[in-house]
């Protein structure tokens, strides 16, 4: 008898150590604050290992003077080129060269992107918006008085990226803004919910337009 309660303990000791051993290394969910303004780095190493992941060899040496190193616009960056699934961008203003390459380069590896905007917004000088739409990236926009003012990306429906940084060269090199980056199912299933809701609401089947002279 004593011989069996002793197998008992020994198995449910061990099942206990297999599951603090998975638990260990099952990764921290993301928790992260980026804040703005970011220097200038040079942007070409991680748009290069997206473009072409795996690869095996080191990109070629960018001859830009800009600076190499650790910032907010880099890390912004690499959580965006982490998805392989999807990307839902709801954006009031995208007028960033390095950020519209990274959504480009994310829709040429196959990741399903859909991105809405405010209307007036992408008629500024300076938008990426007609360039990802050129490059097939399904673009939708508002029809309203009001802005579409919400910033925020969601990555492979698990992670949210949202704060008061308006994705444009001026924001992020000259602004105080910030980013909160976090996997949460709670708070990405809400934007998510939003960003459908929008999407539906803003589908080209609806637009109305009027000409000069319609009264």
């Amino acid at each position: 008898m004593r011989g069996a309660w002793a197998g008992l303990a020994a198995a449910a000791a061990l099942g206990l150590a297999l599951a603090v051993l998975v638990w260990r290394r099952r990764p921290r969910p993301v928790r992260e604050v980026l804040f703005f303004p970011s220097q200038p780095i040079c942007t070409e190493a991680l748009l290069a290992e997206a473009a072409a992941p795996g690869a095996g060899s080191r990109p070629r040496p960018c001859p830009c003077p800009l600076p190499r190193g650790d910032c907010a616009l880099g890390r912004l960056l690499r959580r965006l080129l982490s998805a392989r699934r999807s990307l839902e961008l709801c954006l009031f203003a995208f007028s960033s060269p390095p950020l519209a390459r990274a959504v480009q380069l994310l829709h040429r590896r196959g990741v399903r992107v859909r991105l809405v905007t405010d209307a007036q917004s992408m008629a500024m000088k300076g938008s990426q918006i007609g360039l990802l739409r050129h490059a097939g990236i399904q673009v939708r926009h508002d029809q309203e008085s009001g802005y579409m003012h919400h910033k925020f990306a969601i990555v492979d429906g698990r992670m949210l990226l949202t704060g008061s940084l308006n994705w444009t060269t001026q924001a992020i090199q000259s602004n105080r803004e910030n980013v909160l980056v976090l996997e949460d199912e709670e708070y990405v299933k809400a934007f998510l919910d939003e960003f459908e809701r929008i999407w539906e609401e803003f589908d080209p089947r609806n637009y109305s337009f009027f000409s000069k002279d319609s009264k």
